[in-house]
């Protein structure tokens, strides 16, 4: 099992050349490289050439690139996605998806000119339009040529669509980050939440970045580097939790020929399923140490 962390990506405004220079030395597990919302119309082409440069001068080490384009509607849409074609980051970020012909298009046009087979393409769940059709933005990555890896929660656009007060908790929230995250499973994309807005309120990231977590989220945005650690904390097993999927992984080892689809570890009654679960949580975990060694992504 590969299983590739992603735990903190973090929004940088491209046009921003100090803001791009410090994300290369940033605990994230991965970079998105902004051209939409944190870029003026006026600014948008002098972005598009720095994110080109910034990832040709390398240097992001074990940080995964990601180019967020502005939309396909757009004046800029399309000169963002050719620059990022030739840029060849690890993913594109595509905003305001409101369904999966936008998926595909984006990844035809990425394909015309030029993009690396490697590039993938990460889809936001921004809008009345995609919460109501995420399952079916989901189901265009069973199609290869969808490039889609990816669903990127947009909270503060939704919210902003649906005139909702998400408050504390989130809770007019929920159903649409449970929705998201049923259809990335259901289609085997990584879901990542949206950004905290509070600068100053560590207890509120934290809690929030737990509840992104407890809702089956892989990661959180940030918009701070002040916020990579706590998502960090967040998406990581603790030793108790990678210390049970040993237990569970080890007594599920072997089994597969024998029928044994339920064991009691530990005083618990434990089914296979838990035993795959295991498998990506062990997984992750070991991407992570192997990470901290300077070594390669984990594999398990």
């Amino acid at each position: 099992m590969i299983v590739r962390p992603r735990r903190s990506v973090v929004y940088v405004p491209a046009a921003n050349g100090r803001a791009l220079a410090k994300a290369r030395r940033l605990d994230a597990d991965a970079v998105i490289l902004d051209l939409e919302d944190a870029v003026a119309p006026g600014e948008k082409a002098a972005a598009r050439a720095a994110a080109g440069a910034a990832l040709a001068e390398g240097g992001w080490g074990h940080r995964e690139t990601v180019i967020r384009v502005n939309g396909l509607d757009t004046p800029w849409g399309a000169a963002d996605l050719a620059a990022a074609a030739a840029a060849g980051p690890d993913a594109v970020l595509l905003p305001k998806v409101s369904g999966p012909d936008a998926v595909m298009r984006a990844a035809a046009a990425l394909a015309r000119a030029g993009a690396p087979e490697a590039t993938r393409l990460w889809a936001m769940v921004e809008t009345p339009a995609a919460v109501l059709a995420v399952a079916a933005i989901a189901a265009a990555a069973a199609d290869p040529a969808s490039r889609l890896a990816v669903l990127v929660l947009g909270t503060n656009d939704l919210a902003k669509d649906l005139r909702l007060r998400p408050g504390p908790g989130r809770a007019p929230l929920l159903p649409w980050l449970a929705a998201t995250v049923a259809a990335g499973r259901l289609h085997g994309l990584d879901v990542l939440d949206g950004v905290f807005n509070g600068l100053d309120d560590p207890e509120g990231l934290a809690a929030e970045a737990r509840q992104g977590r407890d809702f089956g989220c892989d990661g959180k945005t940030c918009i701070h580097p002040g916020q990579v650690a706590a998502c960090n904390a967040a998406f990581a097993p603790d030793a108790a939790e990678i210390a049970w999927a040993r237990r569970v992984a080890t007594a599920f080892a072997g089994t597969e020929g024998v029928g044994a689809n339920v064991l009691r570890i530990d005083g618990r009654m434990v089914e296979r399923l838990h035993a795959e679960e295991a498998g990506r949580l062990l997984a992750l975990a070991e991407a992570l140490e192997r990470r901290t060694a300077g070594g390669a992504e984990g594999v398990l």
